[in-house]
């Protein structure tokens, strides 16, 4: 293991030049306009009773990153809250999810050749894994600790993702973000107790949650076919690649002990699920063909994120 993390010592020098290159360039691009921060604790925020995903859900959070097993509360799928003139106002829970799915489907490509072998997968993630493992756990975790607590871990885990996000962001030219990304981490990591409580937030410095898969697509590189692997969120063939990377760009994975890094993994992926136990239901039970909305949703909130 030591003999591991020396070797791995030169890359992480450069992950380190990297960032500072990152606090550098993108705070100083961003000087004059980064909104002021007034510091507080932020509360907890309940799942809406409309189905509508809780603040701070990740795009990801099939986002992200990614560490939901089945994908069904990717947030293309879940309806969001509508403004005064969305057609989806007022509209049953049922036919907003359809309104909404509906919503620019000719936009994307949907290649799916291995979609024998996809929906198979597909179906012992969800039927299986899911069912079976991840959501009694998830539920007897969301028993156990309150509300705030899990939130509170969601943040912890998310803050980690900071080189991450810094990396891609400079590979995207977007130095503003990587620097917003730096002051994130170092308020959060401070004043926000080792991430717990998203304090940057609070003062107005949203996420931009990029990664590797996003920053192949910025440079035209284009998504090959659509892939459902075991116990992973959905995937393209390029979001696959990416994924690799990104967790090569996690230096915790070099100098923690493998079962410590699972043991995260793990631990992000239950508390992640018992947040969203009530959304996951309501996709389940209005949504007629889950895989194909899935799909749809996923490449579509991809296609979404590579255009910003």
């Amino acid at each position: 293991m030591r003999r591991w993390a020396s070797r791995s010592l030169p890359w992480l020098v450069g992950v380190a030049a990297a960032i500072a290159f990152a606090g550098l360039v993108g705070m100083s691009s961003a000087n004059g306009e980064q909104p002021d921060i007034s510091i507080g604790v932020p509360q907890a925020r309940p799942i809406a009773q409309d189905g509508s995903p809780p603040g701070g859900l990740a795009a990801g959070t099939v986002r992200g990153t990614q560490s939901m097993i089945v994908g069904a509360a990717d947030e293309g799928v879940v309806p969001e809250a509508e403004d005064q003139d969305s057609p989806a106002q007022g509209s049953s829970p049922p036919a907003r999810m359809d309104i909404l799915l509906q919503k620019g489907q000719e936009e994307v490509e949907e290649y799916d050749p291995w979609e024998p072998y996809n929906e198979t997968m597909f179906s012992f993630n969800h039927r299986v894994v899911d069912r079976y493992l991840l959501k009694p756990v998830a539920t007897a975790w969301d028993k156990a600790l309150p509300d705030l607590v899990q939130r509170g871990l969601s943040n912890a885990f998310d803050n980690l993702g900071m080189p991450r996000r810094v990396v891609n962001n400079l590979l995207q030219l977007k130095f503003k973000r990587a620097g917003y990304e730096l002051t994130r981490f170092i308020l959060n990591t401070t004043i926000g107790v080792a991430g717990l409580f998203d304090i940057a937030k609070e003062g107005g410095i949203d996420k931009s949650d990029e990664d590797t898969g996003q920053t192949l697509g910025v440079y035209g590189v284009s998504p090959g076919p659509y892939l459902i692997l075991p116990v992973l969120p959905p995937l393209t063939v390029r979001d696959g690649v990416g994924f690799v990377v990104d967790m090569a760009l996690d230096p915790l994975n070099y100098v923690l002990p493998f079962a410590a890094t699972a043991g995260k993994t793990v631990g992000n992926t239950v508390n992640d699920r018992s947040l969203n136990l009530e959304l996951f239901q309501s996709v389940e039970e209005n949504t007629l063909d889950l895989y194909s909305a899935v799909r749809n949703a996923y490449l579509q909130r991809r296609l979404k994120a590579i255009n910003e």
